[in-house]
């Protein structure tokens, strides 16, 4: 249930809509609030000093119309410049980055701010009665009112200064940079140490005499999986589940997603109550997919190297952030694929993630597509130098190694130059020294 949750929580969290709509709520009340005081006042037959307005109803009416009049108008070049800087983010950083801007609480507070705002002067501007010779004006919300075009105005300035920087390539490269940070103190918690011996298997561990396939009921991503949930589900069976997707990748409608291994033929009901503990959508998300922020970064720096872009700095900044990451990780400790229940028997089985996996992720695609350009195919050298000097086991050497032999291989048969190839060469040797220090 937490995970169902959290998943859409994550969906609402990348909407132009929640947080706006929180603040008209808000606003609404606000406006209640505010007139019921004014109306307590004349009640009480009290007086406010001359300060700010101090008009009748026709010059409340006034005021609150043009703001409210002007506020809209604000939302509306507010969201055309929004509109604007997604099509440029999306045409030079990648249409999966529109995400991120779209869950820019910068961008969502200022479009909800005008906004409520307009809808706070509607309200307070209908609560304006002048009838009869009586008229009600309420001269506190008037002045709030006042006071919020002023502060309207500051938010509109901040919001051209916020639009002009998030498109700039530096600050979408370092916005990705911190949410790969945040992802990655979030999936690898630990240090790396030694690793905890697997509970010994009891003897009534499911024999797998039985192998029953559940297909998939949908197509799409694979976006979370409730581990703790597929545990009991198991226990409850007594079977073991053997997942053969990990949150992220792509599933077909009809393909095998699971296995279930159990001494005895297991009931009908359990397909659709393992496929419960599994959210398949449209997109791919980040909640349980460390790659994803991943994927984002390499996505900006293949885009700087494509032809029509042609921007090798972004490439570059793209790397030197990846391997950041990467070095990271080689003091961060995987969790096991394996879960077991309290009395030691296995009862889920998942595909591991890996540092080599990440790696691969991280540099494959780069190296493939900046492989004819000397100054990135040294940057990566250089990085993965960076990288192996704080390799820790055999396993992240090795993928080091082998991720530097692929660059080293691509640049032997792209470049023809003979001191570039030089300068690669002694790039490559370095990242040698470092691996044969390890």
């Amino acid at each position: 249930m937490k995970t169902h949750w959290l998943n859409r929580w994550e969906a609402v969290r990348s909407s132009f809509w929640f947080v706006p709509a929180m603040m008209v709520i808000i606003a609404i009340g606000l406006a209640r609030i505010v007139v019921t005081l004014d109306h307590q006042l004349v009640h009480c037959s009290l007086t406010l000093p001359d300060v700010g307005f101090t008009g009748g109803a026709e010059g409340a009416r006034s005021v609150l119309s043009t703001i409210a009049g002007s506020m809209v108008t604000v939302a509306g070049v507010a969201f055309s410049i929004t509109i604007v800087a997604l099509t440029l983010a999306s045409s030079q950083f990648g249409p999966r980055l529109l995400r991120n801007f779209m869950r820019d609480p910068g961008n969502q507070y200022v479009l909800g701010t005008f906004i409520a705002t307009f809808i706070y002067c509607l309200l307070v501007l209908s609560s304006v009665t002048h009838a009869n010779g009586d008229a009600f004006v309420p001269r506190i919300a008037v002045n709030l009112a006042l006071l919020l075009a002023l502060f309207n105005v500051a938010v509109l300035i901040y919001f051209i200064h916020h639009v002009a920087t998030s498109i700039q390539a530096d600050n979408v490269v370092n916005g990705v940079y911190e949410e790969l940070n945040q992802h990655i103190e979030h999936f690898f918690p630990d240090e790396l140490g030694d690793s905890e011996p697997e509970p010994v298997q009891g003897d009534r561990n499911p024999t797998g005499l039985f192998h029953h396939v559940v297909a998939a009921d949908s197509e799409g991503y694979l976006q979370a999986v409730d581990r703790q949930c597929l545990c009991q589900l198991a226990q409850q069976f007594d079977c073991r589940i053997e997942l053969g997707y990990r949150a992220g990748e792509f599933i077909v409608k009809g393909g095998s997603i699971a296995v279930v291994q159990s001494d005895a033929e297991p009931e009908e009901s359990l397909d659709a109550q393992l496929l419960d503990c599994m959210i398949v959508g449209k997109l791919r998300t980040p909640e349980q997919d460390p790659e994803f922020a991943v994927h984002q970064l390499v996505e900006v720096a293949v885009r700087a190297l494509s032809p029509g872009i042609n921007d090798p700095f972004t490439a570059m900044t793209c790397v030197d952030r990846l391997s950041a990451v990467l070095c990271t990780l080689t003091g961060r400790s995987f969790h096991s694929a394996r879960w077991y229940d309290d009395d030691g028997q296995l009862r889920l089985e998942e595909r591991p993630l890996t540092f080599t996996g990440i790696l691969n992720a991280a540099f494959d695609q780069i190296r493939q597509h900046g492989k004819s350009d000397t100054a990135v195919t040294i940057r990566l050298l250089e990085s993965l130098a960076r990288i192996a000097s704080y390799c820790r086991t055999s396993e992240q050497q090795d993928a080091v190694r082998r991720q530097a032999e692929m660059i080293l291989r691509s640049s032997q048969d792209c470049l023809s130059e003979a001191q570039d190839l030089a300068d690669i060469d002694q790039r490559f040797q370095a990242i040698q020294d470092e691996l044969r220090q390890c």
